[in-house]
């Protein structure tokens, strides 16, 4: 990582953001690991809650030396509010005791001292040793994550039962001495005695799991909440965290019940193109019967992906984006493990290690529909999260190196990726009415869980019942909404409840970035200009959503 900004004299704000960045680096291997960092390697943060604590005194130590600056320009000027903004919120969340309950069926520590190894550098022996290292912390990690969440217990802090009966079942899976683990190190091409070392490491990793299960089991669950609702407070505060604005849930629960009752007639509309007569539902039964829309086996899906992708980034450099040579490299991956996510890694900040985009394939699916996938490439890919990424990476003349490795919200990056998906429609890349069908199928699905998600949690009232949204609502109305099969359905609702604020942030994302294009759009009149727009405001890197609209609108 660079502590100075290529083209750009730095600023006292910029050293306040890169230092900020060593900091998190320090306290945060595995965010060092994401980012391309070359400092601990082999270890991993601190999740009790001594680790909470120095962290969040760092927090609070930069937030100071932010209040007290001076912006020089109005790079400085993003900086200091979206920094600030964020770190204000970070400081909110702790002291409202989210960490103590934060065990979830994704995105909680219990996934992601697993997953690090999806993106540690396995080329050399030298890579392979301090894998090895790494997997003997891998227990000194899951200590203190449970160190913390003993904490909850003790306070009546606790996650919803739901999440760590889940979770156990993840757990135990990490656990099995035959499990990941065992399968990722015995891949590895290195001199006998290493070998016998990884293997030793990695059945220690997998019984640290086996402990960490048992405690989840013996201690975290009988001591757990059995509503999943979080209340109007604390999703208050989530819903900032994954927009990076403040909105109005009450008047966004109203919209998304017009946003998703639109997303059906535009369905209904695009079904009887397909099948002149037909339902949504009898017009993907027809497309699922074409044989021409289906691809066959894991080798076949990433070449598909791949070709797509070249193409995509081929075609929009020529014509509707300004994609830097480094940004065009972006490699279409099978993850290692079976959850069923679809989602993408930026590059290192050296493009050493490219974009990458990922599809994790349940056990027992070998077939997959085209029609359904186009627009998620497009998503996950060019123009989507990938040349948003990569372009704040690239763009080392402007950007510190938070704003181009580190900034940015859920809300902003996949927001941007839902309006992409609907830029490539407008740019005639999904004039195939059944692309067009899959494309509407995930922007339906995004519609009813900002529905979902709201009235769970804030205990709304039901658009079809009258009653108020129970957890037990939330399954059969997704399933109304999206074709898919039931177990993944259960998946996503039980992702919902265990990460609120999250699910709706893609949707209302959306919104705002089309809200914001419009608005700007309108100012600029006929000088406007989509391509000026779209490097003006990727320029930015990944900022909150009310950053996003100061720093373009003013």
């Amino acid at each position: 990582m660079s502590d100075t900004v290529a083209g750009r004299t730095p600023t006292p704000v910029d050293r306040i953001a890169e230092e900020w960045v060593q900091t998190l680096s320090a306290l945060s291997p595995e965010l060092a690991t994401y980012i391309g960092g070359t400092e601990k390697l082999d270890e991993y943060s601190d999740y009790s809650p001594a680790g909470r604590a120095e962290l969040l005194s760092a927090q609070k130590r930069t937030l100071a030396q932010l209040d007290a600056a001076d912006a020089v320009d109005e790079t400085d000027r993003v900086t200091i509010t979206d920094l600030s903004a964020e770190l204000r919120l970070d400081v909110e969340l702790e002291e409202a005791g989210w960490a103590a309950r934060d065990i979830n069926v994704l995105a909680s520590p219990a996934q992601g001292i697993r997953e690090i190894y999806d993106l540690m550098p396995t080329a050399t022996e030298d890579d392979w040793a301090v894998i090895a290292r790494r997997l003997d912390r891998v227990g000194d990690a899951l200590d203190g994550y449970a160190e913390t969440l003993r904490e909850g217990i003790a306070n009546g802090n606790t996650p919803a039962v739901r999440q760590v009966r889940e979770v156990l079942s993840q757990v135990r899976t990490n656990a099995a001495r035959d499990g990941f683990f065992a399968e990722f190190t015995g891949a590895a091409e290195v001199p006998e005695s290493l070998k016998n070392d990884l293997a030793a490491a990695a059945e220690r990793a997998a019984d640290a799991y086996g402990r960490f299960g048992d405690f989840l089991e013996g201690e975290l669950a009988p001591a757990a909440r059995h509503d999943d609702a979080v209340g109007r407070e604390l999703y208050s505060l989530m819903s900032r965290r994954f927009l990076g604005a403040t909105i109005d849930l009450d008047e966004t629960y109203e919209w998304g019940k017009e946003e998703l009752a639109r997303m059906v007639e535009e369905q209904t509309r695009i079904a009887n193109e397909i099948l002149p007569g037909a339902s949504v539902e009898e017009a993907i039964a027809h497309l699922e019967k074409d044989e021409s829309r289906k691809l066959h086996g894991r080798d076949a899906l990433k070449a598909w992906m791949q070709q797509l992708s070249d193409t995509a980034v081929d075609e929009l450099s020529r014509t509707h984006f300004d994609i830097p040579e480094p940004v065009r490299a972006l490699e279409c991956m099978i993850a290692p493990t079976p959850g069923g996510a679809i989602y993408y890694t930026g590059p290192t900040d050296d493009f050493s290690r490219p974009g990458r985009m990922w599809w994790s394939i349940p056990e027992g699916v070998d077939s997959f529909d085209t029609w359904r996938e186009t627009t998620t490439v497009y998503h996950e890919g060019v123009p989507g999260h990938h040349l948003q990424i990569g372009q704040a990476v690239y763009n080392r003349a402007e950007l510190n190196s938070w704003r181009r490795l580190l900034a940015g919200t859920s809300g902003h990056a996949e927001g941007w990726a839902l309006y992409a998906e609907r830029l490539m429609e407008e740019l005639g890349y999904l004039d195939d009415p059944a692309d067009r069908l899959g494309m509407l199928d995930g922007q339906r699905m995004r519609a009813a869980r900002v529905v979902l998600d709201i009235g769970v949690h804030l205990g709304k009232e039901h658009p079809t019942t009258g009653r108020t949204w129970t957890s037990d609502d939330a399954f059969a109305f997704l399933r109304s909404n999206v074709n898919m099969n039931d177990g993944f359905v259960q998946f996503e609702v039980n992702r919902y409840l265990g990460w609120p604020g999250q699910a709706p942030s893609y949707k209302v994302g959306q919104r705002i970035w089309e809200q914001i294009r419009d608005e700007y759009k309108a100012r600029e009149g006929a000088a406007f200009s989509n391509k000026a727009f779209h490097k003006k405001a990727l320029d930015l890197g990944g900022v909150g959503l009310d950053t996003l609209k100061t720093a373009l609108l003013g």
